[in-house]
């Protein structure tokens, strides 16, 4: 069997714990949307504060380009997409470069 290539598996893990996070952040904003959590207690506000302070710099630039949905915003869609494409044209490029 062939191990993989360090580099791209610190990419690939990488690129998979930042999509947990992001999915995080959506379940808690969907959480305190519905009143299950109270963004007022310290624990939910400090990690609340800290998910958004590690989404926000790439979710904000797609917010830009998004056309008004009413409420609804699915810019975490848009990056959890672009970054699984992102992990397979590494892994593809990894492989064609013969480094994988």
């Amino acid at each position: 069997m062939m191990s993989m290539n360090p580099f791209l598996w610190l990419i690939l893990t990488v690129i998979d714990i930042y999509f947990w996070i992001i999915l995080a952040m959506v379940v808690l904003s969907w959480l305190v949307a519905f009143n299950v959590v109270n963004r007022s207690n310290p624990y939910v506000r400090q990690f609340g504060q800290a998910l958004e302070k590690l989404t926000e710099p790439l979710l904000r630039p797609i917010r830009r380009f998004l056309p008004d949905l009413g409420g609804i915003d699915i810019s975490p869609i848009v990056l959890l997409i672009a970054m699984q494409f992102l992990g397979m044209l590494v892994t593809r490029l990894f492989v064609n470069l013969g480094w994988a």
